[in-house]
């Protein structure tokens, strides 16, 4: 009973991830969190521009709630709906980007140069963008073309640390594959160490055998060199 309770929430959460994304496609949908509480389910929407989620004086999140609460049978739900700041350094929305621009028939390579670019001038610290299908069109073979820049890790556990998404762009040739990876500036991986310049012992006052070298002291005559013999 246990296991055919999580299977069905976990049917329940895949298909209202999958109502939100066509629902608010034009909001540029990433992702939902849900959380449940004793008095409320809460959920956390991540979208590219929340005013058209919210809609006008709140109709739509207003109108958003009550379809959700019926289509999926889930009781007091609140929304909160969060911007993503930067959406260059987000690997869902840039591999949405992507997946369109492929799917309005624009040249893959110049895409993935240009998305991978936008990337790092946002501050990424290392990006990859991987393609796999049929990129040339009819009649083309399915290859995979892969663009990197930067510093990414793809194992072990420094590798959850990057952000990774995964879409398809739907074309006539066939389905295209897309993942994108980020690592965001604020990540910090435990081999790259900023090492200080050290200070070493005589750089600090001089270097002693220099100091031999100085003029005498004010207030103590030089000593004279030896008067040479007749």
């Amino acid at each position: 009973m246990i296991e055919r309770k999580f299977v069905k929430e976990g049917l329940n959460r895949s298909k209202l991830n999958a109502y939100l994304r066509q629902r608010l496609k034009r909001a540029g949908y990433v992702g939902v969190q849900i959380q449940k509480t004793p008095l409320m389910t809460r959920l956390a929407i991540r979208v590219e521009r929340p005013g058209l989620v919210i809609g006008r004086k709140g109709a739509t999140i207003k109108e958003l709630t009550e379809t959700i609460q019926a289509k999926f049978r889930i009781d007091n739900v609140q929304i909160k709906v969060d911007e993503i700041p930067v959406p260059e350094l987000d690997s869902a929305i840039m591999a949405r980007r992507i997946a369109s621009s492929l799917e309005k028939g624009m040249n893959f390579r110049r895409i993935l140069h240009w998305t991978l670019e936008k990337i790092m001038k946002s501050g990424a610290i290392g990006a990859e963008i991987v393609v796999s299908g049929k990129l040339i069109g009819k009649g083309g073979k399915a290859r995979t073309e892969r663009v990197s820049a930067g510093y990414l890790k793809k194992a072990g556990d420094p590798a959850k640390m990057v952000n990774v998404a995964q879409t398809q762009a739907i074309k006539k040739a066939g389905i295209i594959g897309v993942t994108v990876s980020i690592v965001p500036p604020s990540v910090q991986f435990a081999d790259k160490v900023d090492v200080s310049t050290a200070v070493i012992g005589g750089e600090k006052g001089g270097n002693t055998e220099a100091e031999g070298s100085q003029e005498p002291e004010q207030g103590r005559p030089a000593e004279q060199a030896p008067a040479a013999a007749d």
